[in-house]
């Protein structure tokens, strides 16, 4: 991203030269698959782009180690897949063993649900189905299970039984990222039944999570919130939002619900300016941390940089900017970024986990570089929920299994083309107007009950 291409070969080779998978190491599914196994696919896809946008990032004599590397991996996380009653995957595996004897049988929604993106892409590049047949089929077990009642699903489930053992329904842990995917991998793949399961869910959210007023920049009432629910019921369940939800309005703009998205970044924003961070969870009800560390995470500025994407309005580069500064003022150490214990007390944590530098600094790297060849080449590109780039391919919208994938409808019906579109709101896709680009996103009234609710004023 950066067009440091003599940096990035020589990472290249370290890896190539140096690691090694066959590890007596017992990992989590989820993060091994978003951070290690994105990242060799969308480095391996960087280098074997025959445009080469972004420099010359090939690798002299290059036999696609990293794909081979990528595969290798995939097939020591497979186990997880195996003997279980649903098809949900167990949530840890040994690279070496399988899984562990001792394994817990429970597994939150996000982790055993976003896994397609990366094992799509890997089954695609090989042209061997296992991989995205596994995924997918925890995806639809996931999704076989969602409430009659509310269309909700909960955060955490018996991967053998399939009972619901957390009921929580929200935008935040647990949840997260299996919405992304859904969209991400209709937006990569064209699968029609992603982009359907998406919709649904989404609707469903609009319908029991959403809180305030209808409109976000007019009309009566509270800031639209999206709350932690029952996922039978409908009930609220506690007074918090987490930080992990301040992804969902990048996620809005993906989808084209611009409007709604400006407003729910505008309270995430609110609480950052308060504390100079995010708090891993807010209580907005008392108006203060539940949870007070924050380990750096890039959720807001995924989304302030999407809006900006979006919009091209400048308040979203101030936004960037006080970000960067707090960043640098309280989290800066000798050797990195540290982890904040405490947002209050700006107490450090001697811990800077990867996503910092593969989303939270590139997101921000990205918000002020217009001219970047991920913004001019012409190429249409993706992030992973790990901030890993991806190119939208055609290779990828070519799947050679279409009749074994399970409850395919047959290859004409699949590819005609359908409307991508957000439900229950006011613009669908509509660009912000020119007129509108420099002036506040939000009007400055309900900028200001923002920062009422949070407490800033």
């Amino acid at each position: 991203v950066m067009g440091n291409s003599s940096e990035f070969q020589k990472a290249v080779k370290l890896v190539i030269d140096t690691v090694s998978f066959d590890k007596d190491s017992t990992v989590q599914v989820f993060e091994a698959t978003i951070r290690v196994l994105g990242s060799l696919l969308s480095a391996h896809i960087i280098i074997t782009d025959t445009k080469q946008p972004f420099g010359d990032m090939s690798i002299k004599d290059y036999d696609n180690e990293l794909l081979h590397m990528a595969r290798d991996l995939a097939v020591r996380l497979l186990p997880a897949f195996e003997n279980t009653k649903t098809g949900i995957p167990y949530p840890r595996v040994n690279l070496k063993k399988g899984v562990p004897p001792d394994s817990n049988n429970e597994t939150c929604t996000a982790g055993a649900g976003s896994l397609l993106v990366e094992f799509g892409i890997l089954s695609r590049l090989l042209g061997d189905s296992t991989f995205e047949w596994v995924a997918r089929r925890a995806v639809k077990a996931l999704w076989s299970l969602r409430s009659n009642n509310t269309g909700l699903l909960g955060n955490v489930v018996n991967i053998q039984t399939g009972h619901w053992v957390g009921k929580q329904s929200g935008l935040g842990a647990g949840l997260d990222s299996f919405y992304e995917y859904l969209l991400k991998s209709y937006i990569l793949f064209g699968e029609r039944e992603d982009l359907e399961m998406f919709n649904d869910a989404y609707q469903n959210i609009q319908n029991h999570l959403r809180r305030g007023r209808e409109a976000c920049n007019e009309g009566e009432g509270d800031p639209p919130l999206y709350v932690n629910v029952n996922m039978f019921t409908g009930q609220l369940m506690n007074t918090w939002i987490d930080s992990l939800q301040a992804f969902f309005p990048g996620l809005q703009v993906l989808i084209g619900d611009v409007e709604d998205a400006i407003c729910l970044h505008a309270f995430y924003y609110a609480i950052w300016k308060r504390y100079g961070a995010l708090p891993e969870r807010y209580n907005w009800q008392l108006q203060a941390p539940d949870v007070p560390f924050y380990p750096l995470r890039p959720e807001l500025v995924e989304s302030t940089y999407l809006l900006y994407q979006a919009t091209k309005n400048p308040f979203y580069l101030h936004v960037g900017m006080d970000i960067l500064q707090s960043l640098e003022k309280y989290t800066k150490a000798k050797c990195g970024y540290a982890t904040l214990h405490h947002v209050v007390e700006k107490t450090k944590e001697d811990r800077m986990e990867s996503f910092f530098l593969s989303e939270t600094c590139k997101y921000l790297y990205l918000l002020f570089d217009e001219e970047n060849p991920l913004h001019k080449s012409g190429n249409k590109y993706m992030f992973t929920t790990e901030g890993h780039v991806v190119s939208v391919d055609e290779r990828f919208r070519n799947s050679l299994w279409q009749d074994i994938l399970p409850g395919e409808e047959d290859s004409a019906e699949k590819n005609k083309p359908n409307e991508l579109k957000a439900v229950n709101f006011s613009s669908n896709c509509n660009r912000v107007p020119d007129e509108r680009r420099y002036l506040l996103p939000l009007k400055s009234n309900y900028m200001r009950q923002i920062d009422r609710m949070v407490g800033l004023i």
